[in-house]
């Protein structure tokens, strides 16, 4: 079975996306510490973001300095992976527990289908036009790129020469290269692995053939020990040696690293995304939302982000600001970026729905 859209395929998307959730059991999953409510000060703003290392990457390179800048306050919160129930609850109760908040592309595209997300109205600002045109949608303006990579313990893979660095087929070979493996549990991702790793030439990824990617994971399935849910999970079990190589988004494996664990991350057809800053449609602060995604896409403020979460700027002039040695260690350094394959979040949008109910149906067979 492919799967079609009318839609036009163009390059990027990212991470799972909540489904079936109400509107009130969404908002139930809001943190307690905020308090529902329909407006707020304009002194403060609520920042959702991922969590883990973007905590500090945010603070220091965007909350603190925009509140010296403007004297509003940003409060970050970590939520879930793109979290499209809560954003949904959001608009439909009018209980709007974040003012503006990090999703993946492929999230924005769903989402801004179903009008649940502001116009942003930005494109006028010195800094969002010096972003590239792939890195921006209406309702979205993208804050930083990042991959899908496998990443690995160099010390179970010392030799270079037998480490899993010849693309997604090193994964599935578990003859050729033995060891604890881990894979998401989603398919979005997923499936593009296993269709790269049964040898479907990146330029011809999409639409996705699924039917065949389902029979290359069924090569695999039983041969991977974790199947892994969020993203925090990878960095912990590469450092710990739980798996000996694992699909993971390329921050996470640097986390690892950075932590001083014996990871590397192969570049080999990474899945070339990116998230951005998007406001819930009808908000009260929207106007507080706009100002706060203007100045996130400041070149200095993009490149300051990069010394504590391993992501590629969205805006290329902030490259001029990166420490060079840390450059290397992003997706966005051309040495990368000509390895990674882009995803499609327009095939992604409509289809994903089908494709987790079969994914999660697959699971259990």
């Amino acid at each position: 079975m492919t799967i079609n859209t009318s839609r036009r395929h163009t390059p990027v998307s990212r991470r799972n996306v909540l489904k079936g959730a109400g509107a009130g059991a969404a908002a139930l999953a809001f943190p307690a510490v905020l308090a529902p409510r329909k407006t707020r000060a304009a002194t403060r703003i609520v920042a959702r973001d991922p969590g883990g290392p973007w905590e500090k990457a945010m603070s220091e390179a965007i909350y603190k300095p925009f509140r010296e800048a403007t004297g509003i306050e940003v409060v970050g919160v970590a939520g879930q992976h793109d979290p499209t129930a809560i954003v949904k609850a959001m608009v439909e109760t009018k209980v709007y527990q974040w003012d503006v908040f990090i999703l993946g592309n492929m999230t924005n595209e769903v989402l801004m289908s179903q009008g649940l997300l502001e116009n942003l109205n930005v494109n006028d600002d010195p800094a969002v036009q010096e972003i590239p045109a792939q890195y921006k949608t209406p309702t979205m303006i993208g804050s930083y790129n990042y991959a899908a990579v496998l990443a690995y313990r160099t010390d179970v893979y010392p030799a270079k020469a037998k480490a899993p660095t010849g693309g997604w087929k090193d994964l599935w070979d578990v003859k050729g290269i033995p060891g604890r493996r881990g894979m998401r549990k989603f398919p979005q991702e997923v499936l593009e692995e296993a269709l790269l790793a049964d040898g479907v030439a990146p330029d011809k990824l999409y639409p996705l053939d699924v039917d065949r990617a389902f029979k290359s994971l069924d090569k695999i399935k039983k041969d991977v020990a974790i199947w892994w849910s969020g993203g925090a999970q990878t960095s912990q079990m590469l450092k710990t040696g739980e798996l000996d190589m694992c699909t993971c988004w390329n921050g996470r494996a640097q986390a690892a690293i950075d932590d001083g664990a014996p990871v590397a991350v192969s570049w080999n057809q990474g899945l070339m995304s990116y998230d951005g800053w998007c406001v819930a449609k009808g908000s009260p602060t929207a106007d507080i939302a706009r100002k706060f995604i203007k100045f996130a896409s400041i070149a200095q403020r993009q490149a300051a982000f990069t010394p504590y979460a391993a992501y590629g700027p969205t805006n290329p002039n902030a490259m001029k600001f990166v420490d060079p040695a840390r450059a290397k260690m992003l997706p966005s350094f051309p040495e990368n970026a000509k390895l990674t394959v882009p995803t499609s979040p327009a095939y992604w949008g409509p289809t994903q729905t089908q494709l987790l109910e079969r994914f999660n149906q697959w699971m259990l067979t």
